[in-house]
């Protein structure tokens, strides 16, 4: 299985004492040990989300092709609405939340690199799935981040994509040969169960362009990974945003679409969001009850990353006993060193954590043997536990 781990952040008595009071500016957070969490009794109490919520109070996704200029757009946007700007989510997501000093090891990271797709799609090692199945992961996490400001805060927030238009990369891979039939149906079964916790974006802005100007603007990108992308999968990525996904959020969320042959003006857009009724969707029917609910789920990042979690075997997500325990033991020495104020939890991209199987009998001194299985989740507690029994005789 391809492994990572969520970082749990335990927070200083000193900056929980500047906390002041349950309502204040949103902090990112990737799990649920914090001070002054919202909570049962805020509620009790009288906190309350809808009287925060305003005119631009919404979730608003870019969506487009590669370089289509979604980035430079939401920004625009973000600075016109006073909204907050979230960039795109990559691979090294987490490490960004949690304020590393420098991106930790891709093993850590969900063992994979887009640079090596770009390079190497059809790689023998499975990266390929990976990297699809962990950018789902993580686009999943950026959008709890993004809701929970939202409901804490009452700014909106703009995102480059989101976890509901993620399947246009699975889409556009399948059809290349990239990934197997196993694979989308993995995808697929993940995506179903945990999608559905989630309402969908207010407004969904789509950036039209076609494939060959997307491949022309890779190549000027002067990054080398990029000079080779194929254009048939440029072009099944945009047949999948017009076939499959615009189709299916246009029923739930509002749609602009856009031609960006041309420089998008951040002001017409702006001017076309005022005119928008937003009379569609199930953010419609919510109350403060169900945002209630919203804000307990999606500050909860270990609840969040367990909606991703399915215990099934595939080779391309899955790694033995022996690959897991080194790995293991290279997180332990880098964060579980005392007196690091960081505990972390394995978890395993793809829907289910990999840990192994010690035949009976098979833990004594040099007899340990490795059997690769998937389990469902597995605390770090436990694994811990597991690595450093001693048995005797």
């Amino acid at each position: 299985m391809a492994l990572t781990v969520i970082r749990l952040l335990v927070p200083g008595a000193a900056a929980a004492l500047k906390a002041g009071n349950l309502v204040q500016k949103a902090s990112f957070h990737t799990s649920s040990v914090r001070g002054l969490e919202y909570g049962w009794l805020a509620y009790l109490l009288g906190e309350r989300t809808t009287p925060r919520l305003k005119k631009y109070s919404k979730i608003i996704s870019v969506d487009g092709n590669l370089a289509s200029g979604k980035g430079a757009l939401a920004q625009k946007l973000a600075d016109k609405l006073g909204m907050l700007y979230m960039p795109e989510a990559d691979t090294f997501y987490m490490d960004k939340m949690t304020k590393e000093k420098e991106p930790l090891s891709v093993d850590f990271n969900g063992m994979c690199s887009l640079e090596k797709f770009y390079t190497n799609p059809k790689a023998a090692d499975g990266n390929s799935y990976r990297l699809q199945l962990w950018m789902y992961n993580v686009r999943v996490l950026q959008y709890s981040d993004a809701i929970e400001h939202l409901l804490t805060t009452g700014q909106g927030v703009i995102l480059e994509r989101s976890p509901f238009s993620d399947m246009v990369f699975l889409d556009a891979m399948f059809k290349q040969g990239y990934i197997r039939q196993e694979c989308v149906e993995h995808y697929n079964e993940i995506k179903h169960n945990s999608i559905c916790e989630f309402l969908p974006p207010h407004l969904v802005i789509y950036l039209d362009l076609p494939a060959e100007e997307v491949q022309k603007k890779l190549r000027d990108s002067g990054k080398s990974y990029l000079q080779n992308v194929p254009l048939q999968y440029l072009k099944n990525i945009d047949d999948s945003y017009k076939k499959s996904f615009l189709p299916e959020i246009r029923e739930t969320s509002e749609l602009l679409i856009y031609d960006a042959t041309q420089d998008v003006d951040a002001e017409k857009v702006a001017e076309d969001i005022e005119y928008l009724k937003f009379d569609k969707g199930l953010w419609l029917e919510q109350n403060d009850v169900t945002y209630h609910n919203m804000r307990m789920l999606v500050q909860d990042k270990q609840g969040v990353s367990n909606l991703t979690n399915i215990p099934k075997f595939l080779p391309e997500i899955t790694v033995g006993g022996l690959d897991f325990d080194q790995k293991y033991y290279a997180y332990k020495s880098t964060f579980l060193s005392p007196p690091a104020a960081r505990v972390g939890l394995w978890n395993a991209t793809g829907g289910c954590d990999l840990t192994f199987c010690s035949e009976p009998g098979s833990l004594k001194k040099g007899g340990r043997r490795h059997v690769a299985v998937c389990l469902g989740r597995s605390t770090l507690q436990v694994i811990m536990k597991m690595l450093e029994t001693k048995t005797s005789g």
